[in-house]
């Protein structure tokens, strides 16, 4: 193999190392400017937006034993990697698609399963880490509040009345 060609699937390689997940996309209609747009939202999530061959990309992630991209890699493709919260790019992706009515995401590998662009739409409709989290801690103190108040309203049943004086 050329080392031209070397070089270029290693760099593949190693932009699909930096996360567990990895969200092919269709750039064809997609401005320079926009690109910088785009990479500048996904900057906030720690994600990062390359352009890559497909050939290489094929490559690179047979090597690292990723699921079968074949059926996608056709015409441009971009990929999107990087960051811990995979639906908060999900969530960049798709309202960069709303806004500016481009960027096609053809598909996504979480865990080293395949993902649909309708299931990554999906998971961009999910609230985000910390709104989940304080959902959560929202459910476990109003549960626990209405457990100490049962409790509490139990033990003041069974109390005798105090005699009046």
């Amino acid at each position: 193999m050329r080392a031209e060609k070397q070089y270029l699937i290693s760099e593949v390689e190693t932009h699909l190392k930096k996360s567990d997940y990895v969200i092919l996309a269709n750039f064809t209609k997609v401005t320079v400017a926009d690109v910088a747009d785009l990479r500048k939202k996904l900057d906030a999530e720690k994600a990062e937006f390359h352009v890559v061959k497909n050939s290489s990309l094929r490559v690179a992630a047979k090597a690292l034993g990723l699921p079968e991209l074949d059926a996608s890699l056709t015409g441009p493709t971009a990929i999107v990697v990087g960051g811990k919260n995979s639906a908060g790019v999900a969530k960049v992706l798709k309202e960069f698609f709303k806004e500016k009515q481009k960027l096609e995401v053809k598909v996504g590998v979480m865990d080293k399963k395949l993902i649909s662009a309708a299931d990554l739409a999906k998971i961009a409709d999910l609230p985000s880490f910390d709104a989940l989290r304080a959902q959560l801690l929202g459910l476990l103190k109003s549960n626990a509040a209405a457990f100490v108040r049962v409790l509490d309203a139990r033990v003041k049943k069974e109390q005798p009345a105090a005699p009046a004086a």
